[in-house]
């Protein structure tokens, strides 16, 4: 299904935004409803769902924090992303300085944490029973934890010498942060320990250290301005603006030497890449220009290329239920992605068929909800 997406012409995602889009989430719980931030510090929850029965039909708009909203960021949204555990909360970061923690049904602020620079990126732990810490990267090389339960910053982790431009939480080990900045590491924290830095990820995995050590312990020769974790939490990929990636061992801290090829990056800030889930082998997709690049994870092959933005892609999320793609741009549009399920259809077929165009069988629906059935 991955290796069949194409850009779906028969739906479409409201187009609400009126400036580029920097971050999307489709929340964890249904798969159902999707957010989007913007260059514009508008926010807007679509939900996917298809409730005109038709094969055509629209991703509607079901709310937005707009222009007008007395608690709208007042720059840019850099990161939203749902409360991992129900869709009640989501919380969204901005270059304005702020972390709002909102609620869903009032459209109102729960919390407002405050920073002294730019937030880059910010994350919850899509795993934690025990902790309710949101870790969030700025333009300090201090990567503040912020505490939903007590409303406090609770810690911070020191270490970097440059901004943060990238936080995640291992989908493994609820204790376990990786952060990326501009200084070119990669670092592993347990937040629980008072030190805090379990390893600094080196692209050379140890060798070259020796001979100079002001080099050491780099992940890329550039900023490192993504990451993410394969969803077993097993491995992370990074990318950065020396137009690579990189795959890395979680455990160990080892750099897998899989060779992506050039992986062209010339994003100023937080690149929002994902990948897939539930697909053997795993693939990664990358905003790539104006396109996105779709990679096999553990053999760096360059798969195919989705084409359809007008302008520089900023990021895209995965929808694992259906295994589908959207994806936001500066171009102001989110598209979607969808495997491609339909038998084409000759051109010169009559409006009236394409109407009534048939499925598939094998992805019809056979079942019937009535009981005595």
């Amino acid at each position: 299904r991955v290796l069949s997406l194409e850009l779906n012409k028969d739906r479409d995602v409201e187009r609400i935004h009126g400036s580029g889009i920097n971050t999307l989430d489709i929340e964890p719980v249904e798969g159902r409803y999707m957010l989007s931030g913007g260059s514009d510090g508008v926010i807007v929850l679509y939900d996917l769902e298809n409730f005109s029965r038709k094969p055509c039909y629209t991703c509607k708009a079901v709310c937005s924090i707009g222009r007008s909203h007395p608690d709208v960021h007042r720059f840019s949204v850099e990161t939203v992303q749902w409360y991992p555990h129900d869709t009640g909360m989501f919380t969204s970061s901005s270059f304005d300085k702020t972390l709002k923690i909102w609620d869903t049904n009032t459209l109102q602020p729960a919390d407002v944490f405050h920073f002294e620079g730019t937030v880059y990126s910010h994350h919850m732990s899509p795993v934690a029973t025990k902790h309710c810490l949101v870790a969030v990267g700025t333009k300090s090389p201090k990567v503040q934890l912020c505490d939903l339960k007590s409303g406090s910053c609770s810690h911070i982790l020191q270490g970097h010498r440059q901004e943060v431009l990238a936080v995640s939480w291992s989908p493994r080990h609820e204790y376990i942060l990786a952060t990326a900045s501009a200084d070119g590491r990669v670092k592993l924290w347990d937040v629980r320990r008072a030190s805090g830095c379990l390893t600094t990820l080196d692209q050379h995995n140890g060798e070259k250290s020796k001979a100079s050590s002001e080099a050491a312990n780099t992940a890329h020769n550039g900023r490192v301005n993504g990451l993410c974790y394969t969803n077993d939490g097993l491995h992370l990929l990074t990318v950065g603006t020396d137009d690579r990636m990189r795959l890395w061992n979680s455990s160990t801290g080892e750099n897998t030497l899989v060779n992506y090829g050039k992986v062209y990056n010339e994003s100023r800030k937080g690149l929002k890449f994902t990948i897939s889930c539930g697909c053997n082998p795993e693939f990664a997709f990358v905003p790539y220009g104006s396109t996105i690049a779709v990679y096999t994870i553990f053999s760096g092959e360059l798969i195919t290329m989705l084409r359809g933005h007008y302008n520089t892609v900023d990021c895209c999320v995965f929808q694992p239920n259906f295994q589908e793609l959207y994806s936001g741009s500066k171009d102001c549009n989110i598209l979607a992605w969808i495997p491609a399920l339909r038998e084409p259809v000759p051109d010169d077929v009559s409006e009236k068929f394409l109407s009534q165009q048939h499925l598939i069988p094998a992805y019809e629906d056979a079942w019937s909800s009535s009981e005595d059935e």
